[in-house]
């Protein structure tokens, strides 16, 4: 009985090990996402277009959406600065080429020189081109305020 026990103990440490466990695309992702989060903390307009396509789809929390060429320009104009980025609660599903990332945004802003914070809920979509991961399409939904 007690074989049997420490069996089952043991098929359950794998079996969680395993399912923690990141594959490489989501490792990979996961450092696609945090380069991308050091590029808009530091307004690196060149980083920010080599990690997303061309077809690239953001979507902003106030419902603008922008094209890539859009996106960028409000790192250049200073009508988005984000001074500090913290990401939490974060989910990363490998489907093909493609990968669904979600998590929360926390940040400081200064956009257009006013200060502000934001709290946010993030949905990325990356996709696998020529070995790189490069942001395809982003939305951000506000979180209501705490009372």
């Amino acid at each position: 009985m007690m074989k049997l026990i420490l069996s089952f103990l043991v098929l359950c440490f794998v079996s969680t090990t395993i399912l923690l466990a990141q594959t490489a695309d989501e490792k990979a992702v996961a450092a696609a996402v945090e380069k991308f989060r050091q590029a808009m903390v530091a307004s690196d307009k060149a980083t920010l277009e080599k990690m997303s396509t061309d077809q690239l789809s953001y979507g902003h929390s106030n419902g603008l959406v922008e094209n890539r060429s859009a996106f960028l320009e409000q790192f250049v104009t200073g009508q988005t600065d984000f001074v500090t980025i913290t990401l939490s609660d974060q989910t990363i599903r490998i489907v093909g080429d493609a990968a669904v990332v979600r998590h929360r945004l926390v940040g400081d802003t200064n956009n257009n020189k006013v200060p502000g914070t934001v709290d946010l809920i993030v949905l990325m979509v990356w996709e696998k081109q020529k070995g790189e991961w490069k942001l395809l399409a982003r939305q951000a939904v506000k979180l209501p305020p705490k009372s």
